[in-house]
């Protein structure tokens, strides 16, 4: 974790997104359809960065997207899809499969120990998890230990460090204070091990109103912060907003099409800036995931 001393750290998207190089190892928060950092995902893709490696526990429309554009060089993650529902992530896995990029899946329980090992300053950690499977195969740089004290033999998994950790949270103070809703995925153990973390939220309210919400990643390990109303769609921020599935199916059924699929997606959506991505999606449609919470009726209609 590198410090990131008291100030003001509002800036725009775009700037944020520039604090993200070509060839960064980019941590992406959230997980599955809940709490991604979509707006900066977009961004990225506006900005044509390239070379990324992808760090993540289990992730959707955020990694397929990054890889259907060309962003991708290698992503590390437990899962990439859409669960049952909508299946595999298209994009993802053509990349896979010709490989145009490169895979280096991993299980949540390991990259959760490697985060952990830096954030102790440890140069690795001891699991079990991986042992007997084919990701040893996929990660070299692992390596067998044998327990001084039982003499069992553990895979030694390196400490990770990402160049920066994207996130994305309800509310959060212009000082880079954030206020996460459970669970809270690997968010936490990515801004204690990255070097940089930037954030979107959906608000920026006071200082006093994050701290009675509860500050679950504080300051001091924020770097860039900016507001971005709906900013992990079309995945959700709960409480807030529920994930558009509509939107997800689309999505997919255009991915599964291939990049001219892709290609006709983001003609549609990505536009400049998020406020023409808002636009696209439509105001009526943003205000009814709004709704989820009002009755039972109101959040089955919305995953019809």
């Amino acid at each position: 974790m590198s410090l990131h001393p008291p100030r003001d750290k509002r800036v725009s998207l775009a700037d944020a997104a520039r604090l993200v190089p070509d060839d960064a190892m980019v941590a992406l928060g959230g997980g599955l359809s809940a709490r991604l950092p979509m707006a900066l995902v977009r961004e990225l893709i506006r900005q044509g960065r390239r070379g990324l490696h992808l760090v993540g526990s289990a992730h959707s429309i955020d990694v397929d997207l990054l890889v259907a554009t060309g962003a991708v060089r290698r992503c590390e993650e437990s899962y990439v899809g859409f669960e049952q529902d909508l299946g595999l992530a298209p994009a993802y896995r053509r990349a896979a499969e010709t490989g145009a990029i490169e895979v280096a899946e991993s299980c949540c329980a390991t990259i959760l120990a490697q985060l952990r090992a830096a954030e102790m300053g440890l140069p690795f950690l001891p699991v079990r998890g991986v042992r007997g499977s084919d990701i040893r195969r996929l990660h070299p740089e692992y390596a067998e230990i044998t327990c001084p004290f039982t003499g069992e033999t553990l895979v030694a998994v390196p400490a990770l460090r990402p160049d920066v950790a994207l996130l994305h949270a309800p509310i959060g103070d212009r000082y880079g204070n954030l206020h996460l809703e459970q669970p809270y995925v690997l968010d936490e153990r990515f801004a204690a091990a990255s070097r940089a973390v930037i954030a979107t939220v959906d608000e920026i309210v006071s200082t006093d109103e994050v701290t009675a919400a509860g500050v679950t990643i504080p300051a001091h390990k924020v770097a860039a912060v900016t507001e971005v109303p709906f900013g992990a769609h079309p995945t959700s921020c709960y409480p807030r907003y529920a994930y558009d599935r509509a939107h997800l199916r689309e999505y997919t059924a255009a991915a599964a099409a291939g990049p001219d699929g892709v290609d006709k997606y983001l003609s549609g959506y990505l536009g400049d800036d998020e406020e023409q991505y808002r636009e696209a999606v439509g105001a009526d449609r943003l205000r009814a995931l709004t709704t989820w919470s009002e009755s039972t009726d109101a959040w089955q209609e919305l995953f019809r």
